[in-house]
């Protein structure tokens, strides 16, 4: 029997999402580029969960396109182009999907699983674990909105140096570019998530829904303008959610709120 190549399973309002390729060093395929895009909307459309993991099987997180798939894009372009289509269109779910997502980066991370991690909202990595960008290392073009993600994120200057260099960081200094939250022994890891996790599971998903979108739509906008798209997430929250005003009441009427 085939083992799936993404794991899905919630507890306690939290989805945790495992690419399980692990004898390929979860590298993405067809089977994985599938798979995760319904997982996603599983997750997106089941209103108990609050929060989303993504980690790899064993010692990898992932190291990005599979080679066989690889092999079969260099030779069909028309195929690349799709391939890429589609991690793009996976990438941006992760962006837009109503809940906040955490990678755990338990070990190597290059090239597409780079992207990936680079996509969540939160990250965690392991001291040991091997994150880069690796295209030019190889004479390839980045694909997966590398060149585009990581000067948003951590600015022109340090992005180039790591895209040009197609080096490797180890934790730490992923924490230090700023691509990272914190970095800790991969012993460690599931302990962090669990402890970041316990967090949202306090909080409203349409809360943290509404947030997270004002957050995704100002981001690359002018202050002024990001500042009314924030407004209306506010006012529209106000309007829509039914429990807006539970956290307001329970305040007044000094006991713990009580959220979907």
């Amino acid at each position: 029997m085939t083992k799936p190549s993404v794991l899905y399973e919630t507890r306690d309002r939290v989805g945790y999402v495992t690419l399980n390729r692990p004898d390929a060093l979860n590298a993405i395929d067809e089977s994985i580029l599938s798979a995760l895009p319904g997982v996603l909307a599983s997750a997106a459309a089941d209103p108990a969960v609050k929060a989303l993991t993504i980690t790899g099987n064993g010692d990898v997180f992932s190291v990005g396109l599979d080679i066989g798939l690889l092999g079969r894009a260099f030779d069909d372009l028309a195929y690349f182009r799709n391939v890429l289509g589609r991690f793009k269109k996976l990438l941006l779910d992760i962006e837009a999907i109503p809940l906040p997502v955490v990678a755990a980066v338990n070990g190597l991370a290059r090239a597409g699983g780079f992207e990936i991690a680079i996509a969540c909202d939160l990250v965690l990595v392991a001291d040991e674990a091997r994150f880069g960008d690796t295209h030019l290392a190889y004479g390839i073009v980045p694909g997966g909105g590398a060149t585009q993600r990581l000067p948003r994120l951590i600015g022109r200057q340090r992005a180039r140096e790591i895209i040009f260099s197609g080096r490797w960081m180890k934790g730490p200094e992923v924490v230090a570019n700023g691509l990272a939250l914190r970095s800790l022994p991969r012993t460690e890891l599931p302990s962090a998530v669990e402890e970041m996790v316990a967090v949202f599971r306090t909080r409203s998903r349409p809360c943290l829904a509404a947030t997270k979108a004002a957050m995704r739509e100002g981001e690359s906008l002018p202050l002024d303008e990001a500042l009314d798209v924030e407004i209306d997430h506010f006012i529209r929250y106000l309007e829509t959610e039914p429990t807006s005003r539970e956290g307001f009441r329970a305040s007044v009427e000094r006991r713990e709120p009580v959220w979907p």
